[in-house]
């Protein structure tokens, strides 16, 4: 069997790999914790700033090292969960350089910084690391703080994610989510502008309000859920759409060869011109027919006469 595949023959991965970031206080660890039957990783010690009500049958992990996730990673029965929440990404990426750091002394500086060829292994260790749960089959999603920069007369807020190597570690997600708060209203867009970055390969709307779901008293009104019903499940539904697409797509691209196949003639081959509407066209393969075509009648050696059609 050929490696090269077609573009409806992908295995498409259905779960979400994403980063929610944003000003302090705009609850975005409540946010990430509304995914799917999450278990939360707490590297930064936050937790207590999670209102307990949306704790309710969210199971913690509380980090002290990098080995402590290594070893919930390697040894517990992580069945029961969906997602992997990870608050907050900097805090695990710094527990990854000390390990990195204890590991090998060379791979880090008298300050505490890691060495250029310290951050090549923590990138590799990071990538590894997403290869990891994508093949355990969770979703996983990082909770970052917002670091603001000068970008000329403009400010610019980017999430403090891995330093000078974000670049090359965001391309292993699909959402990058800038949260803000203005009031009890909260925001969330995952399109890159000029004030934010942002990553959104799920085509979701450009700005999303997040619901208000506990009132000024901080009694809960509402279900923490905002991630499962209005990202992820969308996200999956597009995909499964694609895959049922694909299907289609190769179902009327065989029907169209083997139609195409049989043409000896002029006759047969304007039969088939007359009839290209007819076909239950998806995607590109009204463009693939014309394709298919040309090269049967080049084969034939029939010249297309605008206003006859072919002839011999």
């Amino acid at each position: 069997m050929s490696l090269i595949k077609k573009a409806n023959e992908l295995n498409i991965d259905a779960k979400i790999k994403a980063l929610i970031y944003g000003q302090a206080g705009t609850g975005k660890s409540t946010l990430a914790i509304s995914a799917p039957k999450p278990l939360l990783f707490d590297f930064d010690g936050g937790v207590h700033r999670i209102n307990y009500a949306h704790l309710d049958g969210v199971d913690t992990v509380q980090i002290e090292n990098y080995q402590n996730f290594i070893d919930v990673l390697d040894k517990e029965d992580l069945k029961p969960y969906e997602t992997l929440v990870i608050d907050t990404g900097g805090k695990l990426l710094d527990y990854m350089g000390e390990y990195i750091t204890k590991k090998n002394s060379k791979m880090g500086r008298a300050n505490g910084m890691l060495t250029l060829q310290g951050y090549g292994e923590r990138k590799a260790m990071f990538s590894a690391l997403i290869k990891k749960i994508s093949i355990m089959g969770k979703h996983l999603v990082f909770v970052a703080h917002r670091e603001t920069r000068q970008d000329g007369d403009d400010m610019r807020y980017v999430p403090l994610f891995g330093g000078s190597n974000y670049d090359s570690l965001v391309t292993e997600l699909d959402l990058v989510g800038y949260m803000e708060a203005v009031g009890r209203k909260r925001t969330i867009t995952f399109d890159p502008t000029s004030r934010n970055d942002g990553k959104n390969t799920c085509n979701l709307p450009s700005v999303m309000d997040i619901p208000t779901i506990t009132d000024e008293h901080g009694n809960p009104v509402a279900d923490n859920n905002f991630l499962s019903v209005q990202v992820i499940e969308p996200y999956i539904r597009r995909l499964k759409d694609r895959i049922v697409d694909g299907e289609k797509y190769k179902d009327v691209v065989e029907l169209i060869k083997s139609d195409i196949s049989v043409i000896t003639d002029a006759d047969l081959a304007n039969d088939f011109v007359a009839r290209i509407d007819d076909y239950d066209h998806i995607g590109s393969s009204k463009e693939m027919a014309r394709s298919l075509l040309k090269a049967k009648t080049d084969e034939l050696n029939l010249k297309w006469v605008k206003g006859k059609g072919y002839e011999v």
